[in-house]
């Protein structure tokens, strides 16, 4: 129950992160939405077999949660549930990819382990950048921003919608599992010959729940539109963050980084 719990408040870190008040906060969301996108894009354009050209893109993940006062701890946390599901994908590669390719003069590595190692770096900086843009924006200024762009409504209603739903599938299954342990309470977890049941509770209860939420908003006047409420415009800093950030993405993806640094330390020609 405990675990169930903990859950639920990490699902709500990241809009209790996206409150405070620094500098990185307090940047207009449009340019941070336009920042993560650039970043996004640049991050999965790499080639894949390239892997040290990708390491100075960490400098940006690192610099934003740096000042934008952001722990480690939930961010990694995130990070670690999501790995699974990036580590399947490339997972196979090593087995599918056997030549060999040169990594170092001294060094030659399996061509699909590098492939392997470029997707898992690029999933995880890809989640990193979604979950820093919302503990630093929030998901309401986010969609203040996608309908500046002129996203669909419909999309930008979907997506807040289902952001908030997923905190009450949360709640619903700490009430179930809380009513479980009440009635069973020697036996640790769910026994499995109940999970279909529990399951089967669970979605009717949530979507009673939603339906005395859709209820309620209907009540105090919700007619589709969601208001994301006001925003200032944007200032020059706001632009300036805009365009540095996108000016160092497209350095690192067209300047090989790494390979200056090495011939610079190195002293070679």
């Amino acid at each position: 129950m405990a675990k169930v719990i903990e859950s639920l408040y990490n699902i709500r870190i990241l809009e209790e992160l996206s409150e405070k008040r620094t500098a990185i906060h307090n940047i207009h969301p449009l340019a941070k939405v336009l920042t993560t996108f650039i970043f996004l894009i640049v991050t999965v354009s790499f080639e894949k077999y390239e892997v040290s050209t990708l390491l100075p893109l960490i400098f940006y993940p690192v610099v934003i949660m740096n000042l934008a006062d952001i722990p480690l701890k939930p961010i990694f946390k995130r990070l670690a549930a999501v790995s699974p599901f990036i580590i399947i994908i490339g997972i196979f590669n090593p087995l599918f990819n056997s030549k060999s390719l040169v990594v170092l003069p001294w060094l030659t590595v399996s061509a699909g382990w590098v492939s392997f190692i470029s997707i898992l770096l690029k999933g995880l900086l890809t989640v990193m950048g979604a979950f820093i843009l919302i503990a630093t924006t929030g998901m309401t200024k986010i969609a203040y921003a996608l309908t500046i762009i002129r996203i669909p409504k419909v999309f930008i209603l979907q997506l807040i919608l289902t952001y908030r739903y997923i905190s009450v599938l949360a709640e619903e299954v700490a009430r179930t599992l809380c009513a479980y342990s009440l009635r069973s309470p020697f036996t640790k977890g769910v026994r499995f010959r109940e999970w279909g049941s529990l399951t089967g509770q669970l979605i009717i209860r949530t979507l009673d729940r939603a339906k005395r939420i859709y209820n309620s908003m209907c009540c105090r006047g919700f007619t589709g539109e969601y208001s994301t409420g006001n925003v200032k415009k944007m200032k020059l800093s706001d632009i300036a963050y805009l365009a540095g950030w996108s000016i160092y993405f497209l350095i690192i993806r067209y300047v090989d980084v790494p390979a200056i640094i090495g011939l610079l330390i190195t002293g070679s020609n």
